[in-house]
């Protein structure tokens, strides 16, 4: 099983769990090729959160983003 790299966990501790479900996949799959980070970005009154990973950041951070 994949293990999510301590800065995912404490990322995701305190989130509401429809956040969670949303970007866990895109987190998991960072964690398995553990090449790159991951960009969360916020549309607001769109489509809520969405997450993907993003090559010009090291694997291991998150960076939140506003579309």
């Amino acid at each position: 099983m994949i293990q999510l790299p301590d800065s995912y966990q404490e990322y995701l501790d305190g989130k509401d769990e429809k956040f969670v479900q949303t970007i866990r996949p895109i987190l998991m799959q960072s964690a398995a090729d553990k090449l790159h980070g991951v960009r969360v970005i916020y549309n607001p009154g769109l489509t809520g959160h969405q997450a993907h990973l993003d090559e010009t950041l090291p694997y291991g951070t998150i960076m939140e983003d506003i579309d």
